[in-house]
């Protein structure tokens, strides 16, 4: 069973900051019929654009949010399947300017829940436990569509919000290949976004979408232990007022690290993440930090 405790632990949830998430293993071939229960805890600190905030500028913030999430793999069509929705919950106080005025605060509350639909289409069937034990993981090419579902706190007569007030939408191709203990993996995805018409008071705010690309290198070691090397770039995303634009389009790069291991017994894992903006046009420019720990079952 130990090739099966090394791959159920890269569908474990955590929560960052939401449009550029950095998770490597995301098309990773499991059993069908897992189930997957986290809790995980994430520290960010700097310009943290959230989708309730922006184009709010020169934003300082400290955030700290916790996050419940569940996965399950299933059969579809004859493929490998996943399902995973995510409620966080936040704390976040700082700064932030506003078309020349500054201002302050805090807030304690949900943040926009998130729901995720994917499939393995190629080099990745659908296997019970027993028959993926015999099963070797070469080329996979996977698609998956993010859901963000606007539930998080948000007050119209604030600047900051931990909400959006609005759906967001995120088809995305992936494909991942392994060479003995390495994977390679390429991601890239787009965010669409509803209007959100009542953006502070009495404005309407819309936002173009956002092109993302996340690239990684993992490292597999005994007993169910990897390390990724993660990098990801995010382009668009250029938000209007009342039809004026902001000129808050991003083009920004992250680069982080992953590392995660069993605990106990095959159905728990822990796993550490970090990450940084390393050259940024607009927001992203933080710190983030987030600690995961994941109970499996099936």
């Amino acid at each position: 069973m130990k090739k099966f405790s090394i791959l159920i632990i890269v569908i474990m949830i955590s929560n960052r900051t939401r449009s550029q998430e950095m998770e490597p293993r995301s098309y990773a071939v499991v059993p069908t019929g897992l189930h997957a229960m986290a809790l995980s805890y994430t520290f960010s600190s700097g310009n943290v654009i959230t989708p309730g905030s922006s184009p709010v500028q020169n934003l300082d913030v400290t955030n700290s949010v916790f996050n419940v999430g569940y996965v399950q793999t299933f059969t579809f069509f004859n493929k490998l399947a996943r399902i995973a929705v995510s409620i966080p919950f936040g704390f976040l106080n700082g700064t932030a300017t506003f078309q020349g005025l500054d201002t302050s605060g805090s807030r304690t509350g949900f943040y926009d829940g998130r729901i995720k639909f994917g499939v393995n289409l190629i080099g990745s069937p659908a296997l019970h436990p027993v028959d993926f034990q015999k099963f070797e993981e070469h080329t996979v090419f996977g698609a998956s569509i993010v859901i963000s579902v606007p539930v998080g706190q948000y007050y119209s007569s604030k600047l900051i919000n931990l909400g959006s007030n609005r759906w967001g939408f995120k088809p995305e191709l992936g494909l991942s290949h392994r060479e003995g203990r390495l994977f390679y993996e390429i991601y890239s995805g787009i965010w669409v976004y509803t209007t959100n018409s009542e953006y502070f008071k009495s404005y309407v705010q819309k936002e173009s979408s956002l092109f993302t690309f996340q690239g990684h290198v993992d490292y597999t070691f005994k007993h169910g232990k990897y390390l990724a090397i993660n990098g990801g770039y995010a382009d668009g995303g250029e938000t209007s007022l009342n039809g004026m634009e902001q000129h808050d389009e991003e083009e920004n790069w992250r680069l982080g690290v992953t590392f995660s291991c069993p605990i106990f017994n095959r159905h728990q894992s822990i796993k550490a993440m970090v990450n940084t903006g390393i050259a940024t046009k607009a927001g992203q420019n933080f710190t983030a930090l987030t600690v995961v720990y994941q109970y499996s079952w099936y």
